[in-house]
């Protein structure tokens, strides 16, 4: 998966299409992220033991990462991600637009 934890995305599909924010968790079995304050649901949750807050909560769900961009660090803006390795053999994350390493 090229997207990794506390990279910084941009949503282009779905309702929140347009909004940026940081990737708190990812799943890369499911090919899927959750991202703060974004992609809120609202979850109806009884009282248990284990449970306090009851009631309605709203919680970030998880994305499909075919529905984000990574914004590059360098140039920020939404890119394509690359790979490329370097001369002592490491493999980084590349920028498609400025070319530079992500990682």
């Amino acid at each position: 998966m090229k997207i990794r934890k506390n990279d910084n995305v941009l949503i282009i599909a779905g309702k929140d299409r347009g909004k940026k924010g940081k990737v708190r968790l990812a799943y890369p079995g499911e090919d899927r992220i959750v991202i703060e304050g974004l992609n809120l649901v609202k979850k109806h949750v009884k009282s248990t033991k284990e449970v306090k807050q009851t009631g309605t909560i709203e919680r970030e769900a998880p994305v499909s990462v075919a529905d984000v961009m990574l914004v590059c660090n360098k140039c920020n803006h939404p890119a394509r991600v690359g790979f490329r390795i370097l001369k002592d053999g490491k493999k980084v994350r590349t920028c498609s637009v400025c070319h530079e390493v992500i990682d």
